[in-house]
C-alpha cells in the first residue's frame, strides 16, 4: 500500500471498475458514482432494503484497492469507544496504552448505521470530516485515503434510529443500489462463491491518492459555477423545501462533478457533470416542508422537489 502509483489515471480508473463491475452486477452507474465519491475524499452512504450488495460493494472497493479494511456492524448497544479505540492500563509497563478501533483503516464499512444511538453515531463526525479522532486530548490522524461506506436500512423499518442532518451532512453521495435485473440476478445465481471475493486488487493506495490529487485540478468554467449556485440558491428559497443546502453542500456538489469529469476522461466541468449529480448529492441535505412531503417518503420528496428545481434553471450552453 506504499508503493508509488504505477498505472495511469485512464487505466487506473478503467481497472477499478471493471473489478467492482465483477461483484456487483448491472450497475455501472451505481459503480461509478462510488468511485467519484471516493476520488473527491467524500464518504458514502447507501440506502436500500437488506440483501441488494451494499455491504458487497465496501469489501470490492477495499479488495480493489488493496487497502486496509474494517467492518463495524453497528447495534443498539455500542458505545462510541467500540468505533474509535479504548486507552486502557497495562499492569507490565505500568503505562495507560491506546488500543485504536475500527475507525483506524482505509476503507470503513459502517453497516447498518442508523441501528445504533445518535450518541455512537456522533463518534464518527470527526473522523469523516477532519480525517483525524481525538481521543483522551489527543488528535490521531487516519490514513489515507479513509473513505467511509455507511449503510442503512430505510427509516421505516423496526429498531432504526434517523441520522441527525449533521451527521447526514458529512456523506458526499446518498445512493440507492436497487433491485437487479434479471439477467443480473441470473449470473448471481449461477455463481457460487461470494462476489466480492472474486474481486482481485487493481490499483493501490498510491494510485487512489494520485487520481484525487488529479480531481482536486479538474478547472470550472465561470458560466458552470454560476449554474451550481443558481441550483443551490433555489433550494434554499422554494417554497417546499424547509431547509436548503449549506455551503458544505455546494463545495461537495463541486468536488463530484470534478471526479464525475475525471471519470469521463476530462480534465473541464460540463453542465452534465453537475446536473447528474444533483439528486445524489442533495437529496439527503434539504429538508422537505411537513405539508409538501404528501404522504411520500422524505427521500422521495426531495428529490422530486430537486427534479423540479433542476427543470426551472436553464443549463447553459
Amino acid at each position: 500500500m506504499s508503493r508509488e502509483s504505477t498505472l495511469s489515471p485512464p487505466a487506473a480508473l478503467s481497472a477499478l471498475e471493471s473489478a467492482l463491475g465483477s461483484a456487483i452486477r448491472g450497475k455501472p452507474e451505481i459503480i461509478r458514482l462510488s468511485i467519484a465519491c471516493l476520488l473527491a475524499r467524500g464518504h458514502l452512504l447507501i440506502e436500500d432494503v437488506p440483501g441488494v450488495g451494499k455491504t458487497t460493494l465496501a469489501h470490492a472497493i477495499a479488495r480493489a484497492i488493496d487497502c486496509r479494511f474494517h467492518r463495524i456492524q453497528f447495534t443498539s448497544d455500542m458505545l462510541p469507544s467500540d468505533v474509535l479505540g479504548v486507552t486502557i492500563y497495562n499492569a507490565h509497563s505500568e503505562a495507560f496504552e491506546f488500543k485504536p478501533g475500527p475507525v483506524f483503516t482505509n476503507i470503513l464499512l459502517a453497516d447498518e448505521i442508523n441501528r445504533t444511538t445518535p450518541k455512537t453515531q456522533s463518534a464518527l463526525l470527526e473522523a469523516m470530516n477532519e480525517g483525524q479522532v481525538t481521543v483522551d486530548g489527543r488528535s490521531l490522524p487516519l490514513p489515507d485515503p479513509f473513505f467511509v461506506v455507511a449503510t442503512q436500512n430505510p427509516s421505516e423499518h423496526h429498531g432504526a434510529y434517523p441520522l441527525p442532518e449533521s451527521q447526514l451532512d458529512r456523506f458526499l453521495l446518498r445512493l440507492r443500489i436497487g433491485y437487479p435485473d434479471a439477467s443480473s440476478e441470473r449470473e448471481i445465481l449461477r455463481n457460487h462463491a461470494p462476489a466480492d471475493q472474486a474481486v482481485e486488487p487493481v490499483c493501490t493506495a498510491a494510485d487512489i491518492i494520485a487520481l484525487q490529487h488529479q480531481t482536486e485540478q479538474v478547472r470550472a468554467d465561470e458560466s458552470i459555477l454560476d449554474y451550481l449556485l443558481t441550483i443551490v440558491d433555489r433550494t434554499r428559497t422554494h417554497e417546499a423545501l424547509l431547509l436548503g443546502v449549506s455551503p458544505r453542500g455546494s463545495q461537495a456538489l463541486f468536488r463530484a462533478a470534478q471526479a464525475r469529469a475525471l471519470l469521463h476522461g476530462r480534465e473541464y466541468l460540463i453542465p452534465d457533470d453537475v446536473k447528474r449529480l444533483v439528486i445524489p448529492v442533495f437529496g439527503h441535505r434539504v429538508i422537505v416542508q411537513p405539508r409538501s412531503a404528501l404522504g411520500a417518503r422524505r427521500s422521495e420528496a426531495s428529490n422530486r422537489i430537486l427534479e423540479d428545481i433542476l427543470m426551472q434553471v436553464d443549463v447553459p450552453l
